[in-house]
């Protein structure tokens, strides 16, 4: 981590990852990356569904591959920051000539080889089908159906424990604690995420979450009766409402949000343990 000299109110306690010993390069390649329209929490109608989004620098969209390429061995050629998520990615130039951005695991440097094959390595990214990775590893990329590409355990440092092989489906414990069932022949990659101190990141001003792209968040309390079931009461009013809810009346704090009859809760075999 990198830390900064109190020169400022905002950069007193400003901590930030040192990308500098982290990465090996600040230019993407040219051909993977092109221009995105960004929808900053609006629907296909314009209307804000995700409030709190809007503005921030321009970002160039990097295509990562997470099929991966079965069979054919693959160098890392650079190291590189990607401004759409928060782990690290990496430049993997095939034997056939083809080039392909991979999310990088932890601990992996500029000149190492990954293999996403059966016979692979359990060295960390390589890629495996479920069944022939042992109970006890860390994995991430992980599919939920084979071939659809990895959709689980892509974020910042994140991983998941393979603990059990039963028939056609590998149980595997999640970051949150969750214990989910996920087909077999579902393919994951070994390790876990880079950039593990994101979680430890102080952005330090408000400035910064403006260039992300993150806009301000107002209390409740601050906000009259009319706008907000917190608002209003003279100086600093309590809650006055029994339970904690939102700008819309819905209940938060412990409240479930999964819908009763969604298609993957039947493979949740352990819901995630409460913090």
């Amino acid at each position: 981590m990198k830390n900064y000299r109190p020169t400022t109110p905002s950069r007193r306690h400003m901590q930030v990852v040192d990308y500098r010993s982290a990465l090996s390069s600040s230019q993407p390649k040219k051909s993977l990356t092109r221009g995105r329209h960004r929808f900053v929490g609006r629907n296909h109608h314009g209307r804000i569904t995700t409030r709190h989004k809007g503005g921030g620098e321009k970002r160039l969209w990097r295509d990562i591959d997470f099929h991966y390429k079965i069979g054919i061995p693959a160098k890392i050629v650079s190291i590189e920051y990607d401004p759409n998520r928060t782990g690290f990615i990496g430049l993997a130039l095939y034997q056939d000539g083809e080039y392909r951005y991979h999310l990088m695991p932890s601990g992996m440097k500029v000149g190492d080889e990954v293999l996403a094959s059966e016979t692979a390595a359990l060295t960390p990214g390589n890629r495996r089908p479920l069944h022939l990775i042992p109970s006890g590893t860390l994995v991430y990329n992980v599919e939920i159906q084979p071939g659809a590409g990895a959709k689980l355990i892509r974020g910042a440092g994140s991983r998941a424990e393979v603990l059990a092989q039963e028939g056609a489906r590998t149980q595997i414990r999640m970051a949150s604690g969750e214990i989910r069932a996920v087909n077999s022949k579902a393919w994951a990659s070994i390790g876990h995420v880079s950039n593990e101190e994101h979680g430890f990141v102080a952005v330090g001003k408000a400035g910064r979450s403006r260039h992300k792209g993150i806009r301000p968040t107002v209390r409740g309390s601050a906000m009259n009766p009319v706008d907000h079931p917190y608002g209003g009461g003279e100086g600093r009013a309590m809650r006055g409402t029994r339970r904690p809810k939102n700008l819309w009346g819905k209940g938060t704090r412990g409240v479930k949000t999964r819908r009763p009859k969604k298609y993957s809760s039947a493979f949740i075999l352990s819901r995630r343990t409460k913090n």
